[in-house]
């Protein structure tokens, strides 16, 4: 009687856990669904010229104003602004994150372990909110105060500010990923670069990290997709200005930015502006689905080899 009992039990248990699973599924197809409805109206739209005047145009043109009388449809602004800020993110946490994950990996106790995991964790509990208002109002000054001294303007909105607040908030993020693939070196590697007396800094830069590659490749990779997809720091510090530029000191608009501002405000429904949203949505899925999938390549690709 027991034997049957957990035979149901062990049924209902894998049935809920498939109808978890393929729950998760469908709200994604209902996603890319709602994004792509969206998305063809939008480039069927006359204010845009139609399609497929309309999706050259967007790929081509130089300036981002659909919500102006004249309708400029160019997302090559929103797409700069979006990778200046994640490049800039992604230089403060690579080489951080590595150094982080290495050093808790490799060299820190049981003790020290403890007490800066922590300190990781709580860092990535901050409201991105939270970040954003510290980018402009404690490091943009900061910024100004020091570029003011090379007789460099840093203007009040800018791309460097919430690119390097950026970096810091994924920081936790991949560093818990890169010490994940490091750990899962095998220990006698270590021991084999021991053995040829090669010290501990040596073995951890010149055979765990190696050996660790495509798990490393693989956290920035998704860390890379974090950053293109943040919002609330790029709407609050970086402008509301869509900037074809590649300096970091003046204000820029990201995707994800131009989506809460126009959200924001009161436009009809099914408008050609409310549909913009959509387009540059579906873009913008379109990339980090485009990072992700390029970590799970290089991870199993590495792997396989």
């Amino acid at each position: 009687m027991r034997i049957e009992t957990k035979k149901k039990l062990d049924l209902i248990f894998k049935g809920f856990l498939v109808l978890t699973a393929f729950t998760s599924i469908l709200v994604t197809i209902g996603i890319v669904i709602a994004l792509l409805e969206d998305t063809i109206r939008f480039f069927n739209h006359p204010e845009g010229g139609g399609f497929p005047s309309s999706l050259i145009r967007f790929f081509t043109e130089k300036e981002w104003t659909p919500t102006f009388v004249t309708k400029k449809i160019g997302i090559l602004p929103l797409l700069c602004g979006t990778f200046l800020i994640a490049g800039i993110a992604m230089c403060i946490s690579v080489p951080l994150g590595l150094l982080i994950a290495v050093y808790l990996s490799e060299f820190a106790s049981h003790r020290v372990k403890e007490a800066v995991k922590p300190w990781l964790d709580f860092l990535e509990a901050i409201p991105t909110v939270v970040y954003g208002y510290f980018a402009l109002l404690g490091v943009t000054p900061l910024l100004q105060w020091f570029f003011r001294k090379f007789d460099i303007e840093v203007q009040g909105m800018n791309a460097l500010s919430p690119g390097i607040v950026l970096g810091v908030m994924i920081l936790p993020f991949t560093a818990s990923l890169v010490e994940d693939s490091l750990r899962g070196v095998p220990h006698y590697l270590r021991e084999a670069s021991y053995s040829l007396g090669a010290s501990k800094l040596k073995t951890a830069f010149g055979v765990v990290i190696p050996a660790a590659k495509s798990g490393i490749i693989a956290a920035y990779l998704l860390g890379a997709s974090r950053a293109v997809g943040e919002t609330m720091v790029v709407a609050v510090a970086a402008g509301m200005y869509p900037n074809l530029t590649l300096n970091p000191l003046e204000p820029v608009q990201t995707i994800t930015g131009y989506i809460v501002q126009v959200a924001l405000g009161d436009l009809p429904f099914l408008s050609f502006e409310y549909l913009s949203i959509f387009a540059a949505g579906f873009l913008l899925f379109l990339l980090s689905l485009f990072f992700n999938l390029m970590a799970i390549y290089v991870k199993s690709k590495v792997e396989r080899y």
